[in-house]
């Protein structure tokens, strides 16, 4: 236990947490070690354009989870879209996510599979990541009291054109270790501000993502069928800006940790999402460069409460899950991105006496450069901005309505062209019944800082001035405020 924290009864951190941590440090001491080495002529799959999987040295293939790839940069010229390889120095990635595991289909840099001899036109990518944090409750219900969090996840892609002659064919399979506690029960907060832990059951060892992926009619349409994690693809508004030979290499809009940024809270509980993916088949047509149109139904038992993340295998019975997006793209000095789209719950939800036969609802998000600044010669640092909206009919859903927006600034400070920067708000319109609260506002700041290699540090302030939980006897709990620290490391 640590010197002037407690943690309530019940509430003891298992073991494989520690474990990452020891991975964390081995692979710091490996960067370190490696720091004098010169780069390798091909970058790792994750400092490069996340518009593009490089599987082989084949023709890379379009990400259906990217959205529309449209060119565009810094200047007044948009560059051309281009499938070539580009080295360290063409691309160098700041700003990721603050929950990798929660928004990018591809996990980690490839560079565990790189230690293990696999080549990069082996048709083999097996990568991953781990993140931990430590989140101190400063005020509020449990002031003084610290939880911790431990994330792994490790990724294995198979280009089934390399390895099986399959055109536009692609395997996946994922495994994903959680260990960790209630940090947002313990503040009373039920949206979500610490997005690496949700629902139980809190120590969770899963099949994560498990699905084949396949291009068609010259990869204008992608179909994907399995196991996978649909916020990826809906209502992403944490994916970066579809900029090739961007500078600097934006890899995620913004870092922040609450979880409205993975999943709008108008939609939590039955979206699956992280870490509750869940089976179904994701169709996207991209009839441009700058537009796309995505289509996916899953398994929605996670409606009715089951976590389909720990379940192996579907359950297909009344409760199905659909959603559908389209999103448009601009590219210039201040290129941007935006996307509507729609969803509907099927089966009973809820319980009695409040029940009711399925949900509806529609959301909106956008995300768009503001400014390009001059931190020193030869640097570009970038101001970003996004938007999100959810409304539903549901009476019995968490949330009935959502709206949030935040800023990033990423590359401001000389000398630290890695570092980013940001803050958040977002609102949510609880239902009551089932929750007490009629509204939660989430409030939060980062400031994010490259390491070594590929480690980042994270201190995130959240303050939250009225947790939507309500307390036994039906009042509200009090304002809360809390520190996280987090590492990313990326493998």
């Amino acid at each position: 236990m640590m010197q002037g924290f407690y943690n309530p009864p019940g509430d003891d951190f298992s073991g494989p947490g520690m474990v990452g941590i020891a991975l964390l440090v081995l692979m710091a001491n490996i960067r370190i070690a490696q720091a004098e080495a010169p780069p390798p002529k091909d970058p790792p799959i994750q400092e490069r354009n996340p518009c593009i999987e490089y599987l082989s040295k084949d023709k890379p293939k379009v990400q259906e989870t990217g959205g529309p790839c449209s060119p565009g940069g810094e200047t007044t010229k948009a560059p051309k879209l281009t499938y070539r390889r580009q080295s360290l120095e063409d691309q160098d990635p700041t700003s990721i996510s603050g929950n990798p595991g929660a928004d990018n289909i591809l996990t980690g840099t490839g560079w565990l599979g790189q230690q293990l001899g696999l080549a990069e036109d082996s048709g083999v990518r097996l990568g991953g990541l781990w993140v931990g944090n430590a989140d101190i409750q400063m005020s509020g219900r449990l002031s003084g009291s610290a939880s911790f969090n431990s994330l792994g996840i490790i990724d294995l892609l198979l280009d089934m054109k390399t390895l099986a002659g399959i055109h536009g064919g692609t395997f996946s399979a994922t495994f994903l270790q959680f260990d960790g506690q209630p940090s947002n029960g313990r503040a009373g907060v039920l949206t979500g501000y610490n997005g690496l832990t949700g629902v139980a059951p809190l120590n969770r060892s899963e099949l994560y993502e498990m699905w084949w992926r396949q291009t068609l009619f010259d990869e204008h349409l992608i179909v994907r069928v399995g196991k996978s994690v649909p916020t990826f693809d809906f209502n992403n508004v944490s994916r970066r800006l579809p900029i090739p030979d961007e500078k600097p290499f934006v890899a995620a809009v913004s870092g922040l940790l609450f979880t409205p940024i993975f999943v709008n809270p108008s939609v939590l509980g039955v979206l699956p999402g992280y870490y509750n993916s869940a089976w179904g088949m994701t169709v996207t047509a991209t009839p441009s460069a700058h537009g796309y149109l995505s289509y996916g139904i899953y398994d929605g038992s996670l409606a009715r409460g089951r976590q389909t993340g720990t379940h192996a295998w579907p359950t297909f019975d009344s409760y199905y899950f659909n959603i559908g997006e389209a999103g448009i793209s601009w590219d210039g000095r201040y290129p941007g991105k935006a996307a509507v789209g729609g969803w509907g719950q099927s089966g009973w939800m809820g319980a009695s006496p409040h029940r009711e036969s399925g949900a509806q609802g529609v959301f909106a998000t956008a995300t768009n450069r503001l400014l390009n600044l001059n931190v020193e010669e030869g640097t570009t640092g970038v101001l970003l901005g996004y938007v999100q909206y959810g409304i539903n009919n549901s009476k019995t859903m968490l949330a009935n309505q959502y709206v949030g927006f935040g800023v990033t600034g990423i590359n401001l400070l000389p000398s630290r062209p890695k570092d980013s920067m940001g803050l958040g708000l977002g609102v949510s319109w609880l239902n009551n019944p089932p929750r007490g609260g009629e509204t939660e506002i989430l409030t939060q700041m980062y400031y994010q800082a490259h390491v070594v290699g590929d480690i980042f540090f994270q201190p995130t302030f959240t303050y939250v001035p009225n947790p939507g939980k309500p307390t036994n006897d039906g009042g509200q709990y009090p304002a809360a405020t809390s520190m996280i620290f987090q590492i990313v490391t990326l493998f």
